[in-house]
């Protein structure tokens, strides 16, 4: 049994690895301040007698501290996330991504404890490369479009890391996400399937920005929290960085069109052009597929469920809130 501290414990990914971590057998305290996670979302595991919920922000520093004291593997899933939010408070992302890290990396070199860094495919900017791989270049817009604070910040989170690894030896692995879906992710912060399927289900329309000719993937959470686990349990992991997700590639249309054929074909889809959804400064990336060889040769294996059953799971669990949300 170890003694795992996981920061943004509430959120959606944070939450699903906070229960698979008590489902192992481990002691888990979430330190979480709601800011974008659900109190909700913690419902199936909240009475577990392994589990200490902490209310309060990861930057604050004696909170930190404290929660960390007792921790043997620490998964800092804490960030600004979504590209709403962002757009909306590159203040705020800057704040809460670079500061909690550095301090979070330097108490765990104290305690030589395992860390996750959650990363994010943002950190690739607008590479024009097919598939991205680990090693290849960042390529962010100018500092004038507030889209790329989240990407910048989080990139220098893993200049951090790998630096405090090659000077400290500290046992890191830094994992970048792609696109990971699942029950309980709302659209709140442009987070696109959750969207589609509330538009779906109400009867749409389905909202599509730009001409919806983006293409990226979809990891389902499950697959991503096992593999985010594994990671920090292999050795011969840490110091490097990791794709994380699936490398199957779907159009933003095309999920727009496989949402609506699961749940009514009667929905259409409507176009709406970046600037009235995100403001004029808004520059998107129109392809964001993973190279996760790095990944699958590390662990053996990589995420492999197909869209249509993480679309299927998903839209089972939007329909049993809108049962449990009807009837009290």
């Amino acid at each position: 049994m170890e003694r795992c501290l996981v920061t943004g414990g509430s959120g959606f990914i944070g939450s699903h690895l906070s229960e698979r971590l008590l489902e192992m057998g481990n002691e888990v305290t979430i330190l979480d301040d709601l800011s974008t996670g659900r109190r909700e979302n913690l419902a199936p595991i909240e009475n577990h007698p392994r589990l200490k919920i902490r209310m309060g922000s990861i930057t604050d520093p004696v909170l930190l501290a404290e929660v960390m004291a007792n921790a043997d593997v620490v998964y800092h899933m804490a960030a600004a996330v979504g590209v709403k939010l962002v757009a909306d408070d590159p203040v705020r992302t800057i704040q809460t991504n670079i500061y909690p890290t550095e301090e979070l990396l330097r108490l765990a070199v104290q305690r030589n404890q395992r860390v996750f860094i959650a990363s994010t495919s943002e950190v690739y900017g607008k590479n024009p490369k097919e598939r991205w791989t680990e090693e290849d270049d960042l390529v962010f817009g100018p500092t004038s479009r507030p889209r790329w604070a989240y990407g910048c910040s989080k990139a220098i989170d893993e200049f951090l890391a790998l630096a405090y690894h090659r000077k400290h030896g500290l046992p890191v692995v830094l994992g970048r996400f792609f696109n990971v879906v699942g029950p309980r992710q709302v659209g709140h912060y442009g987070m696109v399937i959750p969207r589609f399927v509330d538009a779906a289900l109400k009867g749409g329309p389905i909202v599509v920005y730009d001409d919806g000719q983006q293409v990226r993937c979809f990891g389902h959470v499950r697959e991503v929290v096992d593999a985010v686990i594994s990671l920090v349990e292999t050795p011969a992991a840490h110091g490097s960085v990791y794709n994380i997700g699936s490398d199957f590639p779907v159009t933003i249309r095309q999920l727009a069109e496989e949402i609506i054929q699961r749940v009514n074909p009667a929905v259409k889809i409507e176009y709406l052009p970046y600037r009235e959804a995100y403001g004029d400064d808004f520059e998107d990336v129109r392809r964001r597929v993973p190279d996760v060889s790095r990944l699958e040769t590390i662990l053996g294996k990589k995420p492999t469920m197909t869209l249509g059953a993480i679309l299927d799971d998903i839209i089972r669990w939007k329909r049993e809130q809108l049962v449990a949300n009807s009837t009290h």
